[in-house]
């Protein structure tokens, strides 16, 4: 199935890294990335007093389930190290599944399309950046229409810089 937008982020370590080292996990459990957007960096969202986050959008093709697809970027995740102190807080990795095509789908894990993609620059420009005209299967609208409409003010920026 295509369709599937993963959105990737790190505010600790070497940031750009990680999200490499995330894309590479994902390959190697058998799901197939089509298009990747820019990095982008952004001030931390929900709880403002932390390090800058970078953030991608990645659109991959499988033919696993979405409990499949969560169990994998859970598990990468914690291969990867990272640990669930609080809500919003730093983090090495954050894998989040934002769309499984046009399924709607809610259980206690699992909420799909992502319940907050609306109200996330962070996540808007880059889903704009590769699937502007892809239309959210709950709101009826482009990512590009949720993006003029965001209410989020976060500086949502291209990251230019190399990470040593």
């Amino acid at each position: 199935m295509s369709g599937i937008y993963l959105l990737l982020g790190s505010n600790i370590g070497r940031r750009a890294k990680n999200l490499e080292r995330a894309r590479e996990m994902i390959v190697s459990h058998g799901i197939t990335i089509k298009k990747e957007s820019e990095i982008y960096e952004t001030a931390a969202w929900g709880k403002e007093d932390q390090e800058a986050f970078l953030n991608q959008v990645i659109e991959v093709e499988t033919g696993k389930s979405p409990q499949r697809v969560l169990f994998i970027v859970n598990m990468i995740e914690k291969e990867m190290g990272r640990e669930r102190f609080e809500k919003w807080g730093s983090r090495l990795i954050d894998i989040d599944i934002l769309y499984f095509g046009d399924i709607v789908f809610e259980e206690d894990n699992l909420l799909m399309p992502h319940p907050e993609i609306q109200n996330r620059r962070f996540t808007l420009a880059p889903l704009v950046e590769i699937a502007p005209q892809f239309l959210h299967p709950k709101l009826e609208k482009t990512q590009a229409q949720l993006l003029a409409e965001c209410p989020d003010a976060l500086a949502v920026e291209v990251y230019e810089h190399q990470e040593v």
